[in-house]
This record gives C-alpha cells, structure tokens and sequence, in this order.
C-alpha cells in the first residue's frame, strides 16, 4: 500500500487536477482534505474538458472511492450542481463512490454576503478573495459558530442554529457593512431542500480511511490552492484560509502523520498568481502576457486573468520544506516551447541585502527583486514526447536546473493539457501494485 499526497508548491492553479486523475489510476481512495469551492481543478479527458470545485478528481475514474474531508468546507449548492453534471456526463453511476465527512462545515448565505460586502468595503486593501464565503465560513468554524453537514441533514437542529447565528450576522451585514439582511425562512427552505438530496452522501471519513489503511488499500489525498496560499505558511494576510500543507491532509481527512509515504509538490514551469499579495517574479511586460495567453491563465473557478511571473526557486525551496515534499510534479512545460531564453529566480536582493530564504514578512516580500539565472530555451514541441528521454536535451537541462535550485527530485512532466501528455519519471505508488 501507499498513500500519497498531492499539494500546490506555488499560489495555487499548477495543475493539480491533472495530475490527481493521473495517480488515481493506482489509488483506491481519493481524498479532499481542505478548501471549498474556491479553487478549480480542470481536467481533460479526450475531447472533453470538466471542472470540478468540491468533488475530488478522482470521480472521473469508476470503481474509486472519492472522498470530501472534516477540513473542506461545502456550498450545498455547488456540491449539488457538480453532482447533476457529473451524472448528466455518465460518471457517478453509484452514489456509494462519494462520501462528505459530517464534520465538514457549511457555507451559509451570510458567509458569503459577508465575504463580498467585506472586500467592497476594503477598497484598495482588498484580500483578493473569491467572495465563495470560504473565509467566513472557516471564522464561524474557528469561533466554534459553525454548522457542519451534519447539522444540515437533522432539520430541529439546522433550524435551531441559524435561528442563534442569522441575528448576529443580519446586525453586522446591515450596521456595519451596509448591505440588506437575510431572510431566515428563505434560508431554512432552500437549504433543508439541499439536505434532502445530500443525507445519501454523508459519512465518516476518518474511519472508511483508517479501514482503507489496514485493509492495505491506497490513497490519494487532494489537496487545494498552493503552499504560499497556506493560512500559516504563506503570504499573510494574502491567503486562503485552510491548511494547504501536506500536514493539512492528516487534519483534513483524520488519518496520522504516520500512514503518509509521499508527497508530491506540483508547479508550474513558470510562477502564477491570482488575487493581491507580494510576487517577486511577476511580469508586467510582454513576455507576461505571452505567457497567460499561451498558457490560458485565467481562473478556472472565477475567471479572472493570473499574474504571470519566471520560475520562483526561492518560494519553491520554502514549499518543499514546509510541506515535507518527496518530489516535484513539473506542469505547462509546452507554454516556454517558444522561448530562447527563460529565467529562474534563485534568490532575492532586498535593501542590498542577498536573501536565499523565503521572508517571513509580506512587506519585506513585496520589496524582494529576484535575481536570476538564465537558461536556453529548447525551441522545440514537446508534444510528441512519450518519454523523459525523448524530451530535447535543453528541456532536460531545464528540469535539472530546477531540481539543482530546489532541492527535490522531479518525479512527474506535463507538457501538455491531455492526460497522454504526461510523463512519469517515478510514480509515487511504484512500490505498490497497480489498481484497476
């Protein structure tokens, strides 16, 4: 058995649903573990294009049970929609391959009135959120306000709780951020309504996953958004709220640190970023927009256009070792196919000084100027590679480059959107059979 993490290494937007559905061919289970519906895995299977915001990747193979975390919190709304497409697509044929934890905590309309009215009123001090209501709804959780699937499936107790919480949240949405009420019975109707439909789903992910790990079964947890976006780890106060670590997997999904083997750092050949906050390699010149539009950057949950940069190293090093990676999934090679030369930042200069270290501090970050080494391009499309030596030489040298600045193997490269467009340089379950 084997059980294998997947994390963002960069601000999130690597890939990782890619790469999720390409492991789950060797994994039992699949596990989201943090996160809501404001991030959006996008994948590719032949003609046809999927996103997903809640459900983990996996559900587009048969037979693989996929599993939403205690860590994640739900838009009933969006788990539902993601649900009726996925059924209308032909997946999701046995309800028994979906599981929502019962701890998981809801977003509730307030949290994303909040949200949005919140980040109007920041004005230029502005997060960059989704307006998902995903920050709320983990404050409500913290303050020990919050109301968990399980919650919504009893309606007295649904009902018990927004009749305690709607006044308080009404008060601050009226007085403080200027925007109208909710209406309580509205609120009840709508989501006793998505209860209904979600009772079938519910469950109690820490015990299937602990059963899955002494039957010597194999998982594979999911996780959402990126290292730096990580509420401890990353640039604060430009963050998400959740754990993004590979350690949010044990407290997202109830398994111990003990049972993970791997952990796998996705990124991107070169940087992204969507949202406000510090980003020391960003391009605001032609050769960044060269790259969002080659690359299709823009979000998949919100639309918006992604900041585009040069690799980061300095930001990687601090993702492999906040998150314990084991290896490092290298995405969108075939956007620098172009390119004569590309560059990677191997440290910062700040104030004179030389920094090799991530900072701490965000107003530090934000006066960071990268300092780079330059490499050959391949000019070359990878496209037609089927494997790591079939890639052009300059395309190896990139790859090692970045294994020498980083400090982690490069274990998987995607150099393309398709699934066939992936190769494996070590696969993380190597050491356990193959499933399915």
């Amino acid at each position: 058995m084997a059980n294998v993490v997947i994390v963002g290494a960069q601000w999130g937007d690597e890939g990782k649903g890619k790469v999720v559905d390409l492991y789950t061919e060797y994994a039992n289970d699949v596990v989201r573990f943090q996160g809501g519906n404001n991030a959006g895995h996008t994948l590719v299977v032949g003609d046809e294009t999927t996103v997903l915001h809640l459900i983990p990747s996996g559900i587009l193979h048969s037979g693989k049970r996929c599993v939403i975390g205690n860590g994640v919190v739900i838009d009933p709304k969006v788990f539902l929609e993601e649900i009726h497409e996925l059924k209308k697509k032909g997946y999701l044929t046995d309800d028994r391959q979906l599981v929502v934890d019962g701890n998981a905590h809801i977003i509730m309309p307030y949290h994303k009135a909040i949200d949005i009215a919140r980040e109007q009123k920041s004005g230029a001090r502005r997060i960059g959120t989704t307006g998902r209501g995903i920050g709320p709804t983990y404050e409500d959780k913290v303050a020990r306000r919050g109301i968990r699937v399980m919650d919504l499936i009893h309606p007295r107790n649904f009902a018990r709780k927004v009749r305690e919480f709607l006044p308080e949240k009404n008060f601050y949405l009226e007085k403080y951020l200027g925007v109208p009420p909710l209406d309580e019975q509205v609120i009840l109707d709508e989501y006793n309504a998505y209860a209904r439909e979600m009772e079938k789903y519910v469950g109690r992910a820490s015990t299937l996953l602990n059963d899955s790990i002494k039957a010597g079964r194999n998982i594979l947890f999911e996780g959402a958004q990126g290292t730096l976006l990580d509420i401890d780890h990353g640039t604060y106060p430009y963050v998400t709220s959740s754990s993004t670590v590979a350690g949010g997997a044990c407290t997202g999904a109830g398994v111990g640190p003990r049972f993970i083997d791997e952990v796998i750092g996705i990124v991107k050949a070169y940087t992204t970023r969507v949202g406000e906050g510090p980003f020391p390699t960003e391009l605001h010149d032609e050769m960044g927009e060269t790259l969002r539009r080659i690359g299709h950057e823009f979000g998949a949950t919100t639309g918006r256009p992604r900041r585009t940069g040069w690799f980061d190293a300095v930001a990687l090093r601090e993702a492999v070792q906040v998150s314990g990676m084991t290896g490092l999934a290298v995405t969108k090679m075939d956007v620098l196919n172009d390119l004569d030369t590309i560059f990677i930042c191997t440290a910062y200069t700040y104030q004179g000084q030389l920094l090799e270290e991530f900072p701490q501090d965000p107003e530090v970050l934000q006066e960071c100027k990268p300092v780079y080494e330059q490499v050959d391009g391949w000019k070359t499309d990878l496209g037609a590679a089927t494997s790591f030596e079939e890639l052009p030489a300059k395309a190896r040298a990139y790859l090692a480059k970045l294994e020498e600045v980083t400090g982690c193997p490069v274990v998987l490269v995607s150099i393309g959107p398709r699934r066939d467009q992936t190769i494996q340089v070590k696969n993380p379950f190597d050491k356990c059979r193959r499933i399915g």
